[in-house]
């Protein structure tokens, strides 16, 4: 099993368990989108700053703060029910089609 599919089995085990699991992934579900959102925003700053330090430190910094990025992502996706295999199908219909085209295709927003 991937470490993001072990990951989202994880989150749904917790989101399942509601009250009774007392780990940080429930406390954020619990908050829903309100409480989760802010973490994604500030791991997302944190991961820019993390890739502009230089060097192999840097460099390594940055694979941590992206980790958090995720981790915080999937929680946020697992709150709206969203499943990686979903995300994973729409990138791939995204390939072949220029960013631009396929920014275009979605309308206002």
């Amino acid at each position: 099993m991937r470490p993001l599919d072990q990951l989202e089995a994880t989150i749904r085990q917790r989101q399942q368990a509601g009250e009774a699991d007392k780990s940080y992934t429930a406390k954020l579900l619990a908050g829903g989108v309100a409480k989760i959102g802010p973490k994604v925003t500030e791991e997302a700053a944190e991961v820019v700053e993390a890739a502009a330090e230089p060097d192999e430190a840097g460099r390594q910094h940055t694979i941590r703060e992206a980790a958090d990025v995720v981790y915080h992502l999937m929680v946020l996706m697992a709150a709206r029910g969203v499943e990686l295999a979903e995300v994973e199908r729409e990138l791939a219909r995204r390939f072949g089609m220029s960013g631009l085209d396929e920014k275009a295709s979605r309308g206002p927003n």
